[in-house]
């Protein structure tokens, strides 16, 4: 581990900064692997060890990893840490990823966002608007075990708060950030480790916590439980893998 570092190390001094994204980091890392400097079953240094070498966040180095994942150039056993695949297609051709806002990038945006809105909502919401919440907290309770349908009654509960507050364009906007990020192969890998059925109780009584703020008209309770709900969710996704 301690020649991996010093590897490492010395490539991040010689490594281009121009692009400070996940996606140049993940390029970065890709290399060494690719040049052969990190072979196939190598445990690389922790999340907080890269960071400090690349001089980046900690969750610019999640997302990276992820993005690497996905390419399957490397593995993350969570509790154990992060592996060169032992067929990892590391080829000199650099392989494709997806550009723009990574998956916690995109939460943290939803964070401001939508902590904004549900305060609006609880302002400007009709009777009609809680109706269509509590379908929405209801569908979410009886499909707990299917995530497929839990998700879809999130995305529904919380484009109700959008419409709730009346304003169209910030329906346009929760609807771009939800949708884009379940299009993107990061969030659906990211998913895959840390997406479980106590995520998705939690998140019901956020929701709750959320509505209950909105029926009473509460814009400060309303504010607060969507940013609480969201940070949550930020907690669970970037969890240590080791």
């Amino acid at each position: 581990m301690t020649d991996l570092s010093h590897t490492l190390a010395g490539r991040a001094a010689d490594a281009d900064t121009t692009d400070r994204s996940y996606v140049g980091l993940a390029k970065q890392i890709h290399k060494l692997i690719a040049a052969g400097d990190v072979g196939p079953g190598a445990r690389l240094p922790s999340e907080r060890t890269l960071a400090e070498r690349f001089g980046v966040s900690r969750t610019q180095v999640r997302e990276a990893i992820i993005a690497l994942e996905v390419q399957g150039v490397v593995e993350v056993r969570v509790g154990s840490g992060i592996y060169v695949a032992q067929a990892a297609q590391a080829s000199a051709a650099m392989f494709k990823l997806p550009r723009g806002p990574g998956p916690i990038e995109t939460l943290r945006a939803r964070s401001v966002i939508e902590s904004g809105i549900a305060a609006l909502a609880a302002a400007e919401r009709k009777d009609s608007d809680l109706d269509r919440l509590f379908g929405a907290l209801r569908a979410m309770c009886e499909n707990m075990d299917d995530k497929a349908a839990n998700e879809a009654a999130d995305r529904d509960f919380h484009l109700a708060i959008a419409r709730a507050t009346g304003n169209e364009m910030l329906v346009l906007v929760v609807t771009a950030m939800w949708d884009n990020s379940r299009a993107d192969p990061l969030w659906k890998k990211i998913e895959e480790h840390f997406h479980t059925p106590a995520l998705r109780a939690a998140s019901q009584n956020d929701h709750q916590r959320i509505f209950a703020a909105i029926m009473t008209r509460d814009a400060s309770a309303a504010r607060t439980a969507m940013q609480a709900h969201l940070a949550r969710v930020i907690g669970e996704f970037t969890q240590a893998w080791r």
